[in-house]
């Protein structure tokens, strides 16, 4: 089984591309919004803990996001790995992601990181908005916020990977299909 990490700052890419690579690996694609979303509708113990939270206005704790994660690994079947997208997003939780993973004689495959100046993120995110009608990507107050806390929560992990020789570094700037093709000549190495 392998596990992949997709990242990259907001409005990379990594959704879009994402697509590509479940397709072409057989991955199951685990986004974590995604995963918070179906565990509630599902009524399971953890969803409900998650339901509780958010309802409250609280961000749901690592642990339960971790426990919904370990859960897909136990239960999903039929797949070649897994693409983790949106976790993990801090030292600890990657630290959380090596231990589910050593209790089952595994280890993270590898990193790809989809990577644009930060000029690049703020148009795109501007643009997604317009398109999209995303309130959330219409204020540029809110776009500078996710950056920063790109670049101080998750960035400290292209270290802590590439320490572990599992880093991966793509450009992503040119057309959907030059990314694409840039992430399949690193994927398709392991």
């Amino acid at each position: 089984m392998k596990y992949y990490i997709l990242f990259g700052p907001p409005g990379a890419g990594k959704g879009t591309q994402a697509t590509a690579m479940v397709e072409k690996y057989n991955l199951n694609h685990i986004s974590t919004g995604a995963l918070l979303r179906k565990e509630i509708a599902a009524g399971t113990e953890l969803g409900i803990q998650a339901k509780t939270l958010i309802e409250k206005g609280c961000l749901v704790p690592d642990e339960v996001v971790e426990g919904m994660i370990e859960n897909e690994f136990k239960t999903v079947t039929g797949v070649d790995g897994f693409l983790l997208d949106g976790f993990p997003r801090t030292l600890p939780q990657a630290d959380a992601l090596d231990q589910i993973l050593a209790r089952n004689g595994s280890e993270v495959t590898a990193t790809v990181s989809i990577m644009i100046p930060d000029e690049m993120i703020m148009e795109r995110i501007k643009g997604r908005a317009l398109k999209e009608g995303r309130a959330d990507d219409a204020s540029e107050d809110i776009i500078n916020n996710r950056i920063v806390t790109y670049h101080n929560q998750t960035e400290p992990l292209i270290e802590y990977y590439s320490k572990a020789g599992k880093y991966n570094e793509i450009d992503g700037i040119g057309t959907i299909d030059e990314v694409r093709d840039r992430i399949f000549s690193v994927m398709d190495k392991f």
